[in-house]
């Protein structure tokens, strides 16, 4: 496939296949040689930071573009929440305890994917981080209605591959943080926590914030079990401390299962 399509001038890609089939010289094996945008080390250079915060940007957008997406039900939640099938393997009592909320975020993603595929898979699709856990259970559902779901995932040492579920097509890497993150909201049309870790605890805040804030839109904002919330986090102690104004507790309310989820959805789309 051509790369410059609309362009009068020969494309990017033909030239880079023609650049592989030159002589073997010492002068085409040096570095010096290699087209920019197809010289890897080149690209990895700490001088190019720049271009590859855009190119992070740009790729996903594109393809979602492409594919017609215009809205998304992101699914934040813990990688370590076991398949309740498999809780005994997890590493604490707390952790097999939790494992509710793997089927929770299943259900919850298969009811959204349902009504996905009643707009032709351009609304309402689910994005998780696409790694284990509730990830997987986010993808897991969406895959079980028969539909369409996004995947985000960051190269990381431990605990993040992208899990089965994930549509191949929607399935995204990323190097940086930020812009994982921008993705994850641009599309946003509610966001819904599940128990986590830090990465839950970041991403949640960092949401809450740019609501908070007037950077984002307002949409519904779900915290899956409110024992839990309330029991790592002090929300009417930020709030009578000053911190944050009583007002913002409102941002968010907490959920218990998948129906009482999408049915404040419903109801808050439906005004």
């Amino acid at each position: 496939m051509k790369d410059d399509r609309n362009s009068q001038f020969r494309d990017s890609g033909t030239d880079r296949r023609t650049a592989e089939k030159v002589p073997d010289t010492p002068q085409t094996r040096a570095p010096a040689y290699r087209l920019a945008f197809n010289d890897p080390d080149f690209l990895c250079r700490e001088e190019l930071r720049p271009v590859r915060l855009q190119l992070e940007l740009l790729k996903p957008e594109m393809i979602l573009n492409e594919r017609g997406i215009e809205s998304t039900i992101v699914l934040f939640g813990g990688a370590r929440i076991p398949d309740p099938e498999h809780k005994e393997k997890a590493r604490t009592e707390t952790l097999a305890n939790l494992s509710h909320y793997y089927d929770e975020a299943r259900e919850f993603a298969r009811l959204m994917t349902e009504k996905s595929m009643a707009t032709y898979g351009k609304e309402y699709v689910v994005s998780t981080g696409g790694g284990p856990g509730v990830m997987e259970a986010g993808n897991r559902g969406a895959a079980d209605a028969g539909g369409n779901s996004i995947g985000l995932n960051i190269v990381l040492p431990f605990e993040q591959a992208p899990n089965e579920y994930v549509t191949p097509g929607l399935c995204f890497n990323f190097h940086y943080f930020a812009i994982r993150k921008m993705h994850f909201l641009m599309r946003a049309k509610a966001i819904c926590c599940f128990p986590g870790g830090f990465g839950t605890l970041d991403e949640m805040f960092e949401s809450l914030t740019l609501i908070q804030t007037d950077r984002m839109n307002r949409v519904p904002f779900l915290l899956f079990g409110e024992k839990f919330w309330r029991s790592i986090i002090n929300w009417e102690a930020l709030s009578e401390a000053g911190t944050i104004s009583a007002e913002d507790l409102d941002l968010f309310q907490f959920v218990e299962t998948a129906q009482q989820a999408a049915q404040i959805i419903d109801d808050w789309y439906a005004e």
